[in-house]
């Protein structure tokens, strides 16, 4: 099992658009192969700067081969939908957590 957690910086003033846009996100990262579900979290601690919202996504894939097959074949895509909607406006860092 892979934990993929991506969080997500922004104003807090993108809030609300971005969110619409992430829940259709979402769901297109769960049609690719291995994807089994995700979840949405507002990070509390540390707390963001003034001003400023974290919400982390954490997707379940079945395996490490799963994932590896989603930066192969989807990740820059993927990725790009982001940017072409939003820009510089939101800042992402990635996980990857695997059970042991």
């Amino acid at each position: 099992m892979i934990v993929y957690a991506v969080e997500l910086e922004m104003a807090a003033a993108l809030r609300s658009e971005y969110l619409a846009w992430l829940r259709g996100h979402v769901g297109e990262m769960l049609a690719l192969p291995g994807f089994l579900d995700a979840s949405l979290w507002v990070r509390r601690e540390p707390p963001p700067a003034p001003g400023r919202w974290v919400v982390c996504v954490h997707y379940r894939l079945r395996d490490r081969a799963a994932f590896e097959g989603y930066l192969a074949d989807h990740a820059g895509r993927m990725r790009a939908a982001g940017l072409a909607r939003f820009g510089g406006q939101v800042r992402a860092s990635r996980q990857v957590l695997e059970s042991p």
